[in-house]
């Protein structure tokens, strides 16, 4: 068999937007037909290179609602960060500061900057889904400061750490239970494999 090529972050990046769809129940997302209502409330923890291309998907699927991105970065490098990528070029769109906002395409993307997940302000801005890829929160006991500031279900853009559920696209998606409140989209390998 040919061998398959291997996985990079817009893999990665792509699959955690599905399973965010599957945790918003949105089969709608998966086969891209016209959206039903307005965009699922979501935020992005952690704006590395896997954070910004999920915040990147996000801002472009109008299934989805990109409220709040958390991270440590001042608004001015984040948005340098989020318009230019070494590997995946220059985002597709129009990215501004106002303040300590983003304003991407035209929306306004609150930020907030803490280590703290339970201070990340979730519920202040309704942001119910949020993609956890800092790398630092990969267990169901870890999230719970994320689900007391507001979040109501995390998805993990790597592998968890602990009995979290795994999902992996085109093996057991069929699987997902919407009362899981996290899981997991694997691994980089694990998803080239699949």
């Amino acid at each position: 068999p040919a061998s398959l090529p291997p996985p990079n972050a817009t893999t990665m990046a792509r699959l955690t937007a599905v399973i965010l769809a599957l945790a918003m129940g949105s089969a709608a997302a998966l086969t891209r037909s016209a959206p039903t209502m307005a965009g699922v409330p979501c935020a992005v923890q952690g704006f590395g290179r896997i954070g910004r291309l999920v915040a990147r998907i996000m801002v472009k699927n109008p299934e989805t609602d990109l409220r709040l991105i958390n991270c440590g970065y001042d608004a001015e490098y984040m948005a340098y960060q989020f318009k230019y990528d070494s590997i995946h070029g220059r985002f597709d769109g129009t990215v501004e500061v106002e303040g300590d906002t983003l304003v991407i395409d035209g929306k306004v993307i609150s930020l907030s900057h803490t280590r703290d997940p339970s201070e990340i302000p979730f519920a202040q801005y309704g942001a119910d889904y949020v993609c956890e890829s800092t790398g630092a929160f990969l267990t169901t006991e870890s999230i719970k400061p994320h689900l007391s500031a507001g979040a109501k279900k995390i998805v993990f853009s790597a592998p968890a750490k602990d009995e979290s559920p795994t999902i992996v696209m085109g093996v057991n998606q069929d699987s997902y239970d919407t009362a899981w409140k996290a899981v997991s989209c694997a691994s980089c390998t694990t998803n080239g494999l699949a």
